[in-house]
This record gives structure tokens, C-alpha cells and sequence, in this order.
């Protein structure tokens, strides 16, 4: 079973507040999240993750009455954005809630968890199956 977990921001924060932290908690931070994708590809889980650039270098897209693309942006003020997003292939949703729980104590300043939100989302189709 396919699922995506999409990495939202850690309650309370509106930015990447990352870039902010002292230089050995965004070390802790990026080695705990490579050990987490280590982990996924020894387990045969991991299919493919992404970390996203901060909201405003996002846009919002749409088309025109000519199908001419439209960009609005950045995103107005929100609680939370997408920071970024894992595909992993596991046996059940609770394998994969169980990953989405680990990955949101990845440590922020000082070592403590950050609990970040998690949304864990079953992949409907994949490349091929459409």
C-alpha cells in the first residue's frame, strides 16, 4: 500500500523557522531526517520525499479563459503550510501512521520534539495504473 505524509509546519510557527535555529539543532534536525529516510529505504519503504521552499516563494496557479496560466502569490497568511512530503510503500495505514508519529519528533531548538502535523493520505493511483 501506497501512502503520501505531507509535513506540515510545527504548530505555532509561519515561517522556516529552521534557518533561525543555532547551527547544532539544524544539525540535529537534518541528521534526524536522514537516519528517518535511511530507516525507510532499509525497510524497503521509501519511494520518493521532498522538502518544499517557505510560502513565499510559492505561487497559486490558474488558468485563463485561453488556458494561459495565472500566478497569484505568495500564499496569503495561513496557520500552516506544507514543508514537505514522503511516498512510502508499506503493509498497512498503521506502518504508516506509526512513520508519520516518528517523523513529527524530529528535535527543534534544543533537542525537543517538534510534533509536527503529519497528514497520512493513501495513494488512490500511481505511474502506470491510470
Amino acid at each position: 500500500m501506497k501512502f503520501m505524509m505531507l509535513m506540515s509546519n510545527p504548530p505555532g510557527q509561519k515561517e522556516y523557522e529552521i534557518f533561525k535555529w543555532a547551527p547544532k539543532d539544524q544539525k540535529a534536525h537534518g541528521e534526524f531526517m536522514q537516519r528517518f529516510n535511511e530507516d525507510l529505504r532499509a525497510a524497503g519503504e521509501w519511494v520518493a520525499v521532498a522538502g518544499l521552499t517557505a510560502p513565499p516563494q510559492a505561487k497559486l496557479v490558474r488558468a485563463d479563459p485561453n488556458g494561459a496560466p495565472i500566478t497569484d502569490g505568495p500564499f496569503p497568511e495561513t496557520k500552516e503550510f506544507l514543508a514537505g512530503w514522503w511516498i512510502i510503500d508499506v503493509a498497512s495505514a498503521a506502518r504508516a501512521y506509526e512513520l508519520a508519529a516518528k517523523v513529527s519528533t524530529a528535535p527543534g531548538p534544543g533537542g525537543k520534539p517538534l510534533l509536527m502535523n503529519v497528514e497520512v493520505r493513501e495513494v488512490m493511483f500511481h505511474k502506470g495504473e491510470v
